[in-house]
């Protein structure tokens, strides 16, 4: 008879978040998929349970993922678990999620905290429409298409940054988005959570120096409506009045980019062949 996979949240800071039916489900199953052991291990401290743990992360998930199914096929029940938060929301769990699905096994959730919806209920930022983008690639070419590709995003926009990172995120996050609202929300549950609500711009002079630590969700406005929509060719125009200003056309036309929400790429090719 095949086993059963349960999808369990996890406490993103605060232990005391854990759930009854999630600790009780870890209780109950014959073993865990763990994003990190050794951070699932003081989980499992703390509820003074011992249990067989097997590692699934990013760089493992495909070689683990077949050995785990074959263990839930031949009838064991599997709790997946991330480091904090629900498991396969911008997690390699989304892959076993899949998995699971293609072999037939049936999935059970105990949902659990969501570190992006917590930090949006905080933040005091529209939630009507929002989109959750995850992390930013460190592949500049992944990176430059990711954040062109939402530039004329209207709605609210969300990301997970590291705290190593934020300085490359929100020089960035300005040069493309333009300066708009934004709230950094850190360490959520923890002693030092903090909600800080401020502007792209703003946000770079104060923690360009990499002051800020804790784990983070950056919610940022999304394009206001009502602001002008610009064709490729106003685009270009403008970028042709910051050439005649003096700056070089790539500057001309990051600049134009940012203020347009025309992709750079487009601008740049067109004042190339003045």
């Amino acid at each position: 008879m095949s086993g059963e996979l349960f999808i369990v949240g996890t406490p993103i800071g605060n232990l005391g978040d854990l759930s009854l039916r999630a600790a009780k489900t870890l209780e109950e199953v014959d073993f865990i998929a763990a994003e990190d052991t050794r951070v699932t291990l003081k989980l499992l401290n703390h509820l003074g349970l011992k249990k067989p743990m097997v590692s699934y992360f990013e760089h493992n998930k495909r070689e683990r993922g077949e050995l785990i199914t074959e263990r839930i096929l031949s009838g064991e029940t599997c709790a997946l678990v991330t480091d904090a938060g629900m498991p396969a929301i911008s997690d390699p769990g989304e892959d076993l999620a899949a998995l699971c699905h293609e072999k037939g096994i049936k999935i059970n959730s105990v949902p659990g905290p969501t570190a992006f919806a917590t930090a949006m209920a905080l933040s005091g930022m529209p939630t009507g429409r929002f989109c959750f983008e995850g992390f930013l690639s460190v592949s500049n070419k992944s990176r430059k298409e990711h954040l062109e590709s939402i530039q004329n995003e209207t709605r609210t926009i969300i990301f997970y940054e590291a705290p190593h990172k934020l300085v490359r995120t929100l020089k960035d996050l300005y040069d493309y988005l333009g300066d708009r609202q934004i709230a950094i929300v850190r360490e959520i549950t923890k002693i030092h959570e903090e909600v800080i609500r401020t502007t792209l711009k703003k946000a770079n002079e104060l923690y360009g120096d990499g002051y800020l630590k804790g784990e983070m969700v950056l919610i940022i406005e999304g394009k206001p409506k009502c602001e002008d929509i610009f064709t490729l060719e106003e685009a270009v125009a403008l970028a042709d009045t910051f050439v005649k200003d003096g700056m070089s056309k790539n500057e001309a036309a990051k600049q134009a980019a940012k203020e347009s929400g025309i992709k750079k790429g487009d601008i740049y090719k067109e004042i190339s062949r003045h």
